[in-house]
């Protein structure tokens, strides 16, 4: 299981995105503008988010994005709207600068509705504009404590039975963003990977996470040569795939970021009519 230390965790990412970068080409700005993301956000969970978890004694997690919190976390979000506009890829850059004209009060709206509920939203193309609250938010939801994370959502709230059924984050209600498969025995076990809080929790083998399929002549899973511990694990009924990395094939990788460079089985996918239920931060 991943360490439970975010600070070595983000040490991790940045390391492996800097590896990634240097044997996939195509993967680059991609991943290089990852690793600003990634110290930008270890930098947050060791000052901004730290002091607001040390404060908060024992409310709700909705306490965490109170007004004096929010008040708080301004500045630090409007100088992460300044790294993307100076250095994200170009249609993140130019959403940025617009952000930067924004009224104060809309970012802290962004903030504060992304906590509450855009996470558990089933809309995939929404992605794009949840960038910046999921991006800037993710080390806060990280560091939570589980169970008090989980005040925050419950599976009415979530708006899907998903939730319910195992197929949601049971922490926070978010989709999941990637299979990852741990050695356990002879064979590899899945676990389901949350798109926003990045906990874990196991998954049977042989079933969609986004329809519930269970025919396994309906569940194909396509492997690349060019990333042989990558699993494309795709749906015929619902037309949709989860991205798996397997640890057994390659204990080196760092999912997230190992799903980040992956770019070309996201456009193979596309061309096949597979679509990703939660793209992940970057949408390749």
């Amino acid at each position: 299981m991943p360490s439970t230390n975010p600070a070595k965790e983000y040490d991790a990412r940045i390391r492996r995105a800097a590896h990634l970068a240097s044997i996939h080409p195509f993967a680059q700005e991609v991943l290089t503008f990852y690793q600003r993301v990634v110290e930008f956000q270890r930098k947050s969970g060791e000052k901004l988010f730290k002091d607001i978890l040390r404060q908060h004694n024992g409310q709700t997690s909705e306490s965490f994005l109170n007004d004096d919190n929010l008040k708080a976390m301004l500045p630090r979000f409007i100088e992460f709207l300044r790294l993307v506009a100076e250095s994200g890829p170009s249609s993140l850059a130019f959403s940025a600068k617009e952000r930067l004209l924004e009224p104060t009060h809309i970012p802290a709206e962004s903030l504060q509705n992304y906590w509450n509920a855009a996470r558990t939203a089933d809309d995939p193309d929404s992605a794009f504009q949840q960038f910046f609250p999921r991006a800037f938010l993710q080390p806060l939801a990280e560091s939570v404590p589980a169970d008090e994370l989980a005040q925050s959502v419950t599976p009415e709230e979530s708006g899907n039975d998903n939730m319910a059924s195992g197929s949601r984050c049971p922490i926070c209600g978010a989709r999941p963003l990637l299979g990852v498969l741990r050695q356990e025995g002879d064979a590899g076990k899945r676990f389901l990977l949350c798109s926003f809080c990045m906990k874990e929790w196991d998954y049977r083998r042989i079933l969609c996470p986004t329809c519930g399929e269970v025919a396994e002549a309906k569940l194909p899973i396509y492997v690349a040569e060019q990333f042989p511990y990558v699993r494309m694990e795709a749906c015929e009924t619902c037309k949709f795939y989860l991205r798996t990395i397997d640890l057994t094939k390659d204990g080196n990788a760092v999912p997230v970021v190992d799903d980040l460079a992956a770019i070309p089985l996201s456009l193979w996918a596309n061309e096949q009519n597979y679509s990703r239920a939660q793209p992940n931060l970057l949408g390749t």
